[in-house]
């Protein structure tokens, strides 16, 4: 009998993890010693917001994405909520509000100026007033505008609209009463009809949220589940939770069939939460260890075997929390497909580990960067309360350092019948041969700095011609 390799033709076989060096880190971060189960940071192209330890009340801090390096202890917070702040979220279509919510039992939404705070920040845009006990989970609707739903410890999970005037709302829209027991997780399918939840009864639910209908509900004796998420538009539902054995174990199930998962697989006997985190543009499945280093990764695929394990991230460093990057924020030029932002609150740390696909060419990559949701809802929320659905508007995934809500503009623009001139205004033709080992070296540095920018200009062109062709094609 002929032994025949399992041979995978796979893009992201070959990512790998690459941690920040220290001068890209977030140093001196009084980062929560809160042993809720949640992310405790959130992350745009422009913030990065991070509860925080603080005497009396709530707070988190918003730091510019670029303000890496020690962090200054009298930095402002955004203080107003009167107990421990347990989770937050940034309007996926605004880059400067943010919600979060608390064992005060209120939601509370914030503006962040488009500058670095001078204090504290201690009046919020709206408040809503409608939990019976604390707050533990918050997240905004994908593909509706100002829609955002919240779950609390009296078993409720509620949905605001924001689109009113009043700064104050004490009515949800809807309130969703199916749960028995503690909300511990929920996840969106991709257009927002479906909502999937993990619950501490041990049962994953899928809830029409406009209905308020339970459609799927089930339960496996051997996986206590803790976090599920929807798999895009696979029609399949993620899971991670404990064996009978107290193993951490991760599960793989049909959304239309919750009675026997496709898969179970246990990982290892570690006490910590895990947390899933799902990237329907690579179809990469993202595992991040709460209180160890590692982040296991993986490629989901619509047929069996379903899980391909790629590889494992590594590190010493215990992680308490974990900040994602959206795609619109990320370093192209340097095949970058994923950031997370790793809270190390033994160091008072915040550490950007990036997932990497070794290219040797230094040119825009497009078969790794398929369209991505854009930052621009699809719908009011008016339109999605009356029962429309519409997926999630695409856009390139753009350069860091453009806004990709706007539409590309390249600024630079190279001289057609003109020769090349280097970005200080030295003309090549008419520059004399370096003498002395100083001017040699004086060019080579300007010839390098002139190739890194038009390296830049082909890029952004390469992503706007990308744009073009989705505007034609969208006509």
């Amino acid at each position: 009998m002929s032994w025949h390799p399992q041979y995978r033709s796979s893009k992201f076989r070959h990512v790998y993890g690459k941690a920040a060096s220290k001068d890209k880190c977030y140093d001196c971060v009084p980062i929560t010693c809160n042993v809720h189960d949640n992310h405790f940071c959130a992350v745009n192209p422009s913030f990065i917001a991070v509860v925080t330890e603080c005497a009396g009340g709530g707070a988190f801090l918003v730091i510019p994405i670029k303000q890496t390096g020690k962090l200054d202890p009298h930095y402002p917070k955004v203080c107003g909520h009167k107990g421990n702040v347990l989770d937050i979220k940034w309007n996926p279509f605004n880059d400067f509000v943010i919600a979060s919510c608390s064992e005060d039992a209120t939601v509370k939404i914030w503006d962040i100026p488009n500058q670095l705070l001078k204090r504290n920040i201690t009046t919020p845009k709206k408040e809503l007033l409608g939990h019976a006990r604390r707050v533990g989970l918050i997240e905004w609707h994908p593909t509706a505008d100002n829609i955002l739903f919240s779950s609390g410890y009296d078993y409720k999970i509620m949905i605001w609209n924001l689109d009113v005037n009043d700064t104050v709302l004490s009515k949800p829209v809807k309130i969703l009463d199916a749960h028995k027991d503690v909300v511990l997780s929920m996840s969106f399918n991709t257009d927002g009809s479906l909502l999937a939840t993990a619950c501490r009864d041990r049962k994953i639910r899928v809830i029409d949220p406009r209905a308020g209908t339970v459609l799927q509900e089930g339960s496996y004796k051997s996986h206590k589940v803790n976090k599920v998420l929807f798999l895009g538009n696979m029609k399949k539902l993620f899971s991670t939770g404990t064996s009978w054995w107290n193993n951490r174990q991760i599960a793989l199930w049909d959304q239309n069939d919750l009675s026997v998962p496709l898969l179970e697989e246990d990982l290892d006997g570690s006490s910590g939460l895990l947390f899933p985190i799902y990237d329907s543009d690579t179809h990469m499945l993202y595992v991040v260890g709460k209180g160890d280093g590692n982040i296991r990764y993986y490629e989901i695929s619509p047929e069996k075997p379903y899980l391909t394990y790629l590889m494992e991230y590594r590190s010493q460093l215990p992680q308490k929390g974990i900040g994602m990057m959206p795609k619109r924020g990320l370093d192209v030029a340097a095949c970058e497909i994923f950031r997370f932002y790793k809270l190390i609150p033994t160091k008072s740390l915040i550490e950007p580990i990036s997932m990497i696909v070794p290219r040797r060419s230094e040119s825009y990559q497009e078969d790794i960067y398929p369209l991505t949701a854009a930052a621009q809802p699809a719908l009011t929320a008016q339109e999605w309360l009356n029962g429309i659905n519409k997926g999630q508007l695409l856009s390139p995934s753009v350069p860091q350092g453009l806004d990709g809500r706007k539409r590309l503009k390249v600024d630079e623009k190279v001289p057609k019948n003109e020769e090349m001139c280097l970005s200080n205004g030295f003309d090549i033709s008419e520059c004399p041969p370096p003498k002395t080992e100083n001017e040699l070296l004086q060019m080579y540095y300007r010839q390098q700095e002139e190739i890194r920018r038009l390296r830049e200009l082909v890029i952004q062109r390469d992503v706007q011609i990308k744009q073009l062709k989705l505007e034609l094609r969208n006509l």
